[in-house]
């Protein structure tokens, strides 16, 4: 059960030196982990952004559209008309 009394025995215990600095090191073994584990291999933003642009690039998201489709379809029509008026 929890009361105040247990609460302030338990936070008093002085704690030994010796476990004083295995926790440090302790601490200090999972901040250098987390540390790697966050580590960005970009020095900024940009450098990021301009990778990421790379690979777009590499897969084709930046390619110009071709609007041959359209262009064809153009000229048909103008085919059709022409010779449509041409024959009348």
């Amino acid at each position: 059960m929890f009361t105040r009394r247990a609460y302030y025995r338990a936070m008093s215990r002085s704690r030994t030196l010796s476990r004083v600095e295995t926790d440090l090191a302790a601490l200090r073994a999972s901040a250098e982990r987390a540390g790697v584990a966050l580590a960005c291999v970009f020095a900024s933003s940009d450098e990021f952004e301009a990778d990421l642009i790379r690979e777009r690039r590499a897969s084709g998201a930046f390619r110009p559209q071709r609007r041959w489709g359209r262009h064809l379809r153009l000229a048909a029509l103008a085919c059709g008309l022409a010779l449509a008026f041409l024959l009348a």
